[in-house]
């Protein structure tokens, strides 16, 4: 278990600028901030705001993508059993912070399933969970980091690094209204609940969550702790990656079974 340093870091300049926080922290956005761009300025997230993603694909992706969603809030009481109320100011901020938003996540859940009914995605569909295995790495890493890492790694995986790429890429497709008015009006709002929450989610959450992270680590932690974060933080966006990555390669497939019979694109 990796030990933390006994110096406290206090925050002093304003939350979501990368500035106020340690050197080494800034660093460490620096050296992760290629493999969160892949995410966030990925090729299904260009579609999805166009709305130019088969109904296959779109089908795909809600129900890969509801394990992580239903379960978030979990991982987020798994990180919260690793602290002790006294024990250090990183334990009592995490602890206040973690109680505090998991009944937001419990929310979230019922978002992504008004999304999914939109598309014609029953819960009996999330609950099934008939897609490729890539699509299932994700919420197992997840739960892993959150179940097995320390609560400094744990909370760098998920509440950072997966909330914090979840609310840029959430910006893009939201930053037109081209996917938003492809739904009736009736249920438009209901549908883009999930994203239109998260779209402004350029929001406080994972810079929260990066003062925290700072805090359990201190100002200069030790180089093997630098590493193991920087590992975990870009792990979750490669596994948010090849998430995407085998969702685009559904979409080619069944883009191309189409045109090998005939028919026309698929809405």
């Amino acid at each position: 278990m990796t030990e933390l340093t006994e110096a406290v870091f206090t925050r002093t300049g304003p939350l979501m600028e990368a500035t106020s926080y340690p050197v080494w922290a800034q660093q460490l956005l620096r050296d992760c901030s290629i493999a969160k761009q892949r995410v966030v300025n990925h090729e299904f997230y260009q579609k999805l705001r166009d709305n130019t993603l088969t109904a296959t694909t779109m089908r795909q992706y809600l129900v890969g993508g509801w394990p992580v969603v239903e379960q978030f809030a979990l991982y987020m009481a798994q990180n919260l059993t690793k602290t002790r109320y006294g024990r250090s100011p990183g334990e009592d901020m995490a602890r206040r912070w973690l109680m505090r938003n998991i009944r937001v996540e419990l929310n979230h859940a019922d978002y992504w399933v008004h999304w999914a009914q939109a598309h014609g995605v029953t819960v009996e569909d999330l609950h099934a969970q008939k897609v490729p295995p890539e699509l299932t790495a994700l919420s197992h890493w997840c739960w892993h980091s959150s179940a097995s890492d320390t609560l400094v790694i744990g909370m760098a995986a998920t509440n950072y690094a997966i909330e914090g790429a979840t609310g840029e890429w959430a910006h893009v497709v939201c930053s037109s209204d081209t996917y938003a008015n492809a739904f009736p009006e009736a249920g438009r709002k209901r549908a883009m609940r999930w994203l239109a929450l998260h779209a402004e989610y350029d929001d406080a959450h994972p810079w929260e969550a990066l003062e925290i992270i700072c805090t359990l680590a201190g100002p200069n932690p030790s180089r093997s702790l630098q590493a193991e974060l920087r590992k975990a933080i870009c792990k979750s966006y490669d596994y948010m990656y090849l998430f995407l990555e085998r969702c685009m390669e559904l979409e080619r497939m069944t883009l191309a079974a189409h045109a090998d019979a005939g028919e026309a694109m698929p809405a």
